[in-house]
């Protein structure tokens, strides 16, 4: 692909009166790892939702691979969606089926992409635990039984089967435990390398902003104050709020 996979221009969500995202423009490139930070209520959750078909934006446009998603039929949008583009919630109960095995998870991720050999799936869903540090023992193990980070674990790998080229990133580590976090984010740069993910991560945490994404978009007030390199964005903040965000962190 020559460019971005992602494009998305002018983008608004209104709430009456009220622009939870105003005009936002952003791409991201196959491989690269986009992360937008603010604080609660900045727009960072809502921008994700819109990108992702979860609201409708009231203006602008998502282009994925060529294609407006804004202006497609919603079970077209749902099947491209669903497909190729990935989505991790903050509670991973949210995008698990509690009632279905650990593999069953996994597995009814690519059945919907037509596989149908049940030996297959079952082994393909194991090679997704092993990938995901979960034990091929857990595979028959329902998400319910599983701490917290394992569940997010699991619903990683249930997002990563059917290889999306695109994931969408709704705070993936928050309400975990400090250490569980560690873990978590050392296994998601490693499969985001390895298998050459283009990311957007939307997070509140400064230091998973830092490990995980190569550029980063700053949101106050549904606008974006602020863009560039990671590193440059954090070690020599421009903008007031963003050096706002940064020294409270240095406080802690």
């Amino acid at each position: 692909m020559s460019g971005p996979i992602l494009e998305v221009r002018d983008l608004e969500k209104r709430y009456g009166a009220r622009r939870a995202v105003a005009g936002v423009s952003l791409d991201v490139w196959p491989g690269e790892v986009l992360g937008i930070v603010g604080e609660s209520g900045s727009g960072k959750t809502t921008l994700l939702s819109a990108i992702a078909g979860r609201v409708a934006p009231s203006a602008g446009s998502v282009t994925y691979d060529g294609r407006d998603l804004t202006e497609l039929a919603d079970v077209d949008r749902s099947r491209l969606i669903g497909d190729k583009i990935g989505f991790v919630h903050q509670n991973p109960r949210d995008g698990l089926r509690l009632n279905v095995s650990a593999g069953g998870n996994v597995a009814e991720k690519l059945m919907a992409a037509g596989a149908r050999n049940y030996g297959a799936l079952r082994e393909t869903a194991c090679r997704w635990l092993d990938r995901v540090e979960i034990g091929r023992d857990r595979v028959d193990d329902h998400p319910s039984k599983f701490s917290g980070g394992m569940q997010q674990r699991l619903q990683i790998a249930r997002v990563l089967a059917t290889q999306p080229q695109l994931v969408l990133m709704d705070e993936p580590t928050g309400g975990l435990d400090v250490s569980v976090q560690a873990k978590l984010l050392d296994l998601l740069r490693g499969l985001v390398d390895e298998l050459g993910l283009a990311v957007v991560v939307v997070t509140h945490d400064l230091g998973v902003a830092r490990l995980l994404a190569h550029r980063l978009l700053v949101m106050k007030d549904g606008l974006v104050v602020e863009h560039g390199l990671t590193d440059q964005v954090l070690d020599d903040p421009a903008h007031a709020y963003t050096q706002l965000l940064v020294s409270s962190v240095l406080q802690v």
